[in-house]
């Protein structure tokens, strides 16, 4: 990661695909508060590889420095009284109109739509995507409607800040990323793919005592070499389970089998 710039833009890319824009086929710009929280996990193990070898990259901005106040403000009280403080517009749109073009622009929110395998997909498939990350009560709502964010969620729970959730949505599409695992397998065979949760998975021993004594074996069928009938095995066990935790999902599969 390389400061750039006085005005804290710190970015993190290898102009692999696009030497002349000095940008990747799939680029991610996070404006925050805390610049210096990225990559964070993104920057090991298989998404940090990818990121050495250009298969992806980023840039961060802090809104801060786009204040014009001795303060730096980026906040301030909410109209209509209330606890905590509003991110306020003005200084977010200076912020992100230095930054354009933005692509998809996202913002993360306890109140959008949940992030799914579907939509991972979905933002995968994009150049360029834009990730707003709030912090304090939220983010101007005119700042929202002018800019068009689209809004999305990791869950029904709230963060101190939408970091930990931008980076949440950024794993989610670099692991689908051309060259990122390798194995396409790996994905057509992963949890939410076919609308089930994914089936138990077994290495070696083939035999093992657990520490209460119990020993417990791999199925017999997945050491059997026939295929057909693992397929179908790993087919039961995907809609035992996901009969059992998610009875939502089961019924969704359920209505499209129909």
């Amino acid at each position: 990661m390389v400061i750039l710039s006085s005005s804290t833009v710190f970015k993190h890319k290898t102009p692999v695909y696009n030497p002349s824009m000095h940008i990747t086929p799939f680029h991610i710009k996070i404006a925050t508060l805390f610049p210096e929280m990225f990559p964070g996990h993104l920057g090991h193990a298989l998404a940090g590889k990818a990121l050495e070898k250009g298969l992806w990259s980023y840039e961060t901005f802090n809104p801060r420095a786009f204040a014009e106040d001795n303060h730096k403000t980026v906040d301030d009280t909410p109209f209509g009284g209330g606890a905590g403080m509003v991110m306020k517009a003005d200084v977010l749109s200076k912020a992100l109109e230095a930054h354009k073009p933005l692509g998809r622009f996202i913002y993360m929110s306890p109140r959008g739509k949940l992030l799914t395998q579907d939509l991972a997909q979905e933002l995968a498939r994009e150049n360029t995507i834009t990730i707003l990350c709030g912090r304090y009560e939220g983010v101007d709502q005119r700042l929202l409607e002018a800019y068009n964010a689209e809004e999305i969620s990791v869950g029904d729970y709230v963060l101190s800040g939408g970091e930990a959730a931008a980076m949440t949505v950024m794993d989610a599409c670099i692991r689908l990323l051309p060259g990122v695992l390798g194995n396409t397998e790996t994905h057509d065979e992963e949890s939410f793919i076919n609308g089930l949760l994914e089936y138990p998975h077994y290495t070696r021993p083939a035999s093992w005592t657990s520490p209460d004594g119990v020993t417990r074996d791999v199925p017999d069928i997945l050491s059997s070499g026939h295929h057909a009938k693992i397929n179908d095995w790993r087919r039961e066990e995907a809609e035992k389970i996901t009969k059992d935790r998610r009875p939502d999902l089961w019924a969704m599969h359920s209505r499209k089998q129909k």
